[in-house]
């Protein structure tokens, strides 16, 4: 054992150079893993994932609307918001930007997971006759969310667009204390999706 230490010790050495000298690099390609978005395309509807306390998911979702890609916008609300569900927080916000109200689909459910949510909307999708659907989320959490959608309804056209997030991006996220806090715990959800934990 010690003589593959000895052997093996120059390598580790070389190897934590690099990582040090390129660490810029590898922590971008950490955060560029997470990101599974794309342009949009014309749908039946935007569908708007729930976990964005900033609005900035639905407010893409709406932009995209607005935009003409898809005539309405289903937006996810789980409860447990100070007893509301998240939609009927998430509509007024967008509305109060300047978004009709029109656009929007109240779709209240009792999800507490990526993956619970993805197979309610799947549902509500199918319910409400959509075959194509641009799904809205935040950039670090497309690949999860998409993956998770897909497994969901297979059936269906799915886009993934990404939403802006007021702290992560993928170059220099690790000079944010709150973006290095959701990198952090996206990978570890990304692993526990990978497990199947």
């Amino acid at each position: 054992m010690k003589r593959f230490l000895r052997a093996a010790l120059p390598s580790l050495a070389v190897l934590f150079l690099l990582a040090f000298l390129f660490r810029a690099h590898v922590l971008t390609g950490l955060a560029l893993y997470l990101d599974k978005s794309g342009p949009p395309q014309k749908a039946d509807a935007i569908f708007v994932f729930a976990g964005d306390a900033s609005g900035n998911r639905i407010l893409k979702g709406a932009e995209l609307a607005r935009e003409g890609f898809a005539p309405r916008v289903v937006v996810s609300g789980p409860d447990d918001n100070y007893g509301y569900y998240e939609c009927d927080l998430a509509i007024p916000f967008a509305v109060r930007a300047g978004y009709p109200e029109s656009y929007f689909i109240r779709f209240p459910n009792h999800a507490h997971s990526t993956e619970e949510e993805a197979v309610s909307a799947a549902a509500e999708l199918r319910s409400l006759g959509i075959h194509r659907v641009i799904l809205v989320t935040s950039l670090y959490h497309t690949r999860r969310a998409g993956s998770d959608f897909r497994a969901a309804a297979p059936e269906l056209t799915s886009f993934m667009v990404s939403a802006p997030d007021k702290y992560f991006t993928p170059n220099g996220w690790w000079h944010n204390r709150e973006a290095r806090k959701t990198f952090l715990i996206e990978w570890l959800k990304t692993g526990a999706t990978f497990l199947h934990l």
